[in-house]
């Protein structure tokens, strides 16, 4: 009899087992947690991402939510420093019940992170960092990107660079020194040297992150006069580089490139001289030439300026598909589900098929959890009854040719490349 009842309680435990690995009850809430800047020089691109998000889930919100249940946002801060946020980040969804997170801006942090959100199996969303080994080198189940990653980034770049300036010989590089900045630097000049050799990279430099002086690489830049100046720096690293170069008339002297100098625009206003080479990690641009006059797209500006007094930059964008990808994968899980609700196992299963579009062009993600994202980049252009330089003569680098093939690492895949991808008929200039 004891048996008989054991092997049926077994049973029962297995059904159970299976039922809920099928489906959970729809929660009263979804708790969302997003790792952004708060704090510290990273600020100006954090704050501005956290605004969106409130935008974002309070829109979510008023259109019923995710299946019927409204988001709430959970913000952790990144400038605590890594070991504190990792700390939060388990707390938050150990001990809040959070089921999703967005996380991170830094490339470090994601690194840190997602190994925490494999082993917690919570759905962790990379929302802004870019490093490509990230999900090159590691096989997650739970983790993925809703943006293109430094690769189709900086082939863009590359490739927007040669398009614009292809003359020039020489070759400076002013990148942060941690994962980010050593990565992009890696990508930058194996792609450079597969699509025109003969660039030679005169000096190297990698300030801290969170630097506040540079007079000793202005200094070293003005002395070798290169023709083209690389800094794949952002937020309030790039601001401060940018103001001390233009003061020493070095804005002038050299073509820039800017990877992610877009955020940094409006902040610098009227310093910043026509010619910089300007992308925006994507193509997420309120003067976007394919959106600017979309409704959804002009209904979000509209608000972000009446919250913030300011224009969106493209964090708020990244902001954007982050949001708008989970919302899709809850809709298209739960309708494989049969209207239940899914597991973080579905949820996670979903994103790596899905497409989606939040503001600007569609979001497709791939297998190995990596999102293709197009690439835009332009020229700095000051025009009449603008206070900050608009990006003039952009043009979208299309993901398909810019972003590596699933199974291949990147520097390796970018040294594959060749000087005709210049005239692919599928870029698109404006």
């Amino acid at each position: 009899m004891k048996r008989m009842l054991r092997a049926a309680l077994v049973g029962v435990g297995i059904l159970l087992a299976t039922t809920s690995g099928q489906a959970q009850e729809k929660p009263a809430e979804l708790k969302i947690a997003m790792t952004t800047f708060l704090t510290g020089p990273a600020s100006v691109f954090g704050i501005p991402a956290k605004a969106a998000a409130e935008i974002l889930v309070e829109d979510i919100n008023a259109a019923g939510g995710v299946g019927g249940v409204k988001i709430k946002p959970v913000f952790i801060d990144e400038g605590v420093g890594t070991d504190r946020l990792l700390s939060e980040y388990r707390r938050v969804v150990q001990e809040e019940g959070v089921k999703v997170t967005l996380a991170a801006i830094s490339s470090g942090n994601c690194n840190a992170l997602a190994p925490v959100a494999e082993d917690l199996k919570v759905l962790n969303v990379l929302w802004d960092c870019a490093s490509e080994k990230l999900l090159e080198e590691h096989r997650y189940k739970y983790v993925v990107r809703t943006l293109g990653n430094g690769t189709s980034e900086i082939v863009a770049t590359v490739m927007h660079l040669l398009r614009t300036k292809p003359d020039f010989k020489t070759l400076a590089i002013v990148n942060q020194d941690y994962a980010w900045g050593r990565d992009s630097r890696e990508l930058f000049v194996n792609t450079l040297q597969a699509m025109k050799p003969d660039v030679k990279v005169v000096v190297e430099m990698y300030p801290k992150f969170g630097a506040s002086d540079f007079s000793s690489e202005i200094s070293r830049l003005q002395a070798l006069k290169p023709d083209v100046i690389l800094s794949t720096s952002w937020g309030g690293d790039l601001d401060t580089l940018l103001r001390q170069a233009s003061q020493r008339g070095l804005l002038r002297s050299a073509t820039w490139v800017l990877p992610l100098g877009e955020s940094s625009l409006e902040r610098l206003g009227k310093i910043l001289p026509d010619g910089l080479i300007i992308g925006m990690r994507g193509e997420g641009y309120f003067l976007h030439p394919e959106y600017k006059d979309d409704a959804k797209h002009k209904a979000f500006v509209a608000k972000f300026r009446a919250k913030t007094g300011q224009h969106p930059i493209y964090p708020v964008y990244h902001a954007a598909q982050a949001f708008q990808g989970v919302v899709d994968a809850y809709a298209t899980a739960m309708k494989a589900n049969g209207g239940k609700w899914p597991t973080n196992e579905q949820l996670a299963e979903t994103m790596r098929s899905l497409k989606f579009r939040a503001l600007t062009r569609q979001v497709k993600m791939r297998e190995d959890g990596q999102g293709l994202a197009d690439q835009m980049l332009g020229v700095t252009k000051m025009t009449p009854g603008q206070p900050f330089p608009v990006i003039d003569g952009l043009t979208i680098y299309p993901a398909e040719i810019v972003q590596n093939p699933v199974g291949t690492k990147s520097p390796e895949w970018v040294k594959t490349l060749k000087p005709d991808l210049l005239k692919d008929p599928r870029i698109k200039a404006y």
